[in-house]
């Protein structure tokens, strides 16, 4: 199994050429949030609209909900994320400085933030080698029967077990634009698939 899925990687790697890039730990946490069960092509316009205004967490504090709410529409349930930001942000300026904690413990006691928002901030704003679990991650890791696990956290383990070190800062980038343009959760297009003979998924799409 290990060296397909070396195949697998190598070929994804060749195709998407992800190039690693640290992002500031503050916007990604806010990314991730404003993220949450809503589309990308949404969420990071938007999120690039709303730190042309707002920079930093003393910026939100000086802002009411309804005017962050005006600055993250459309994404989905913004009315819940603009409180959210207000709150972690208040955390964030009162206990941490206004810097954003580097352990995954102390990112997921801030308010909307569960395991895949943590290690988001972890893999993208500090480059820790950990795997976000969202959904194309998911889906794809069980077809690939790296885990049965249905729980993130449990396939998150799993992928862990599998990849390590540095390997892992590209592994959610590659899985969600493989998920994105192939591998899709209801529909995989496995006939145009650029890695269908490596792939040991017993129900594929052809």
């Amino acid at each position: 199994m290990e060296r397909r899925i070396e195949r697998i990687i190598r070929i994804l790697n060749k195709r998407y050429k992800i190039k690693l890039r640290r992002e500031k730990p503050f916007r990604v946490l806010v990314g991730t949030i404003l993220s949450q069960r809503t589309k990308d092509k949404v969420t990071w316009p938007t999120n690039e609209k709303l730190f042309r205004f707002v920079k930093k967490p003393e910026g939100f504090l000086k802002l009411s909900e309804k005017e962050i709410v005006k600055l993250i529409k459309p994404v989905g349930f913004y009315n819940q994320k603009a409180k959210r930001i207000k709150e972690l942000s208040k955390i964030l300026v009162e206990k941490y400085n206004s810097m954003v904690p580097s352990t995954r413990e102390e990112l997921m006691q801030l308010p909307g933030v569960g395991g895949k928002t943590a290690d988001c901030v972890l893999c993208f704003g500090f480059n820790d080698p950990v795997i976000p679990v969202d959904t194309h991650v998911a889906v794809i890791a069980k077809r690939w029967h790296l885990t049965k696990q249905k729980n993130p956290e449990k396939i998150r383990e799993d992928l862990h077990e599998i990849f390590k070190g540095k390997k892992r800062l590209v592994i959610n980038h590659l899985l969600v634009e493989f998920g994105k343009e192939f591998c899709t959760a209801r529909f995989p297009k496995c006939r145009i698939c650029p890695v269908l003979k490596l792939c040991p998924y017993e129900s594929k799409n052809l």
